[in-house]
């Protein structure tokens, strides 16, 4: 025990310290809220539904990358002659 002797005095300080900090901020309001049986609040719909949108909207830009991608890696896999392009349309 005289070992530890030394370092107990600051380590119970720090671990006070640390559950102090913890306590005071997020984390102990939610457990407060919670312990007094009060509900958290949930997200907004409102928010909830303008993520949705901008999911879907990644969602079909994505798609469109992926049918370019595509695209381009069949044009590159194609074999031509150095140099040669494909006639060109007008």
């Amino acid at each position: 025990m005289g070992e530890i002797a030394p370092f107990l005095v600051p380590m119970t300080l720090f671990v006070s310290a640390a559950a102090v900090f913890i306590f005071r901020g997020p984390l102990g309001k939610a457990i407060g809220e919670r312990i007094a049986g009060r509900s958290v609040e949930g997200p907004d719909p409102r928010e909830t539904e303008a993520l949705h949108g901008e999911i879907d909207e990644l969602r079909y830009r994505l798609g469109e990358l992926e049918e370019r991608l595509d695209f381009t890696e069949r044009l590159l896999a194609q074999n031509r002659p150095d140099g040669v392009l494909p006639p060109q349309e007008e």
